[in-house]
């Protein structure tokens, strides 16, 4: 039995590295075409006159930027798209935070003790502070709420 299982796992891994091996493979070869590509256009711009050459290096990057810009739209919108789902997650949360704190009213305030102790704490003097909060680990739930309305 323990030799069928090393014999199977050492199948499993020579399976996948033949796998990765296809796909390194693969990526040469396509590396490779792309390297030739590249080499023929540069023979024949060295051919051409100066100014065309110039034409050339700059269609070229036209056509580098092009291809950039469409993969920013692309990102652009995949963000867009996180964007919008963000949003209904904070409404959803939002929703939860409001009927919880109308649970809340309903408990008598002599079970909310910490939360009166917190109200004192909260009204101590201002100060004016720019930056970092600092704030109990345990008070994080009421922080949030508090932000949140």
């Amino acid at each position: 039995p323990v030799l069928r299982l090393l014999e199977a796992q050492l199948q499993d891994q020579r399976r996948e590295h033949e796998e990765k091996m296809e796909v390194l493979k693969s990526e040469v070869d396509s590396l490779q075409i792309e390297l030739e590509k590249q080499q023929q256009a540069f023979l024949q711009t060295l051919q051409l006159s100066p100014e065309a050459q110039v034409e050339f290096v700059l269609q070229q990057e036209i056509t580098r930027l092009t291809n950039e810009n469409l993969d920013l739209k692309e990102l652009l919108e995949k963000l867009e798209k996180n964007e919008k789902k963000l949003k209904k997650q904070l409404k959803i949360y939002m929703k939860k935070v409001q009927d919880f704190e109308a649970s809340q009213s309903t408990v008598p305030a002599e079970r909310r003790p910490h939360e009166r102790n917190m109200q004192v704490a909260v009204q101590r003097k201002e100060k004016d502070f720019q930056g970092m909060l600092e704030y109990y680990k345990e008070d994080e739930p009421l922080l949030i709420r508090n932000l949140i309305t």
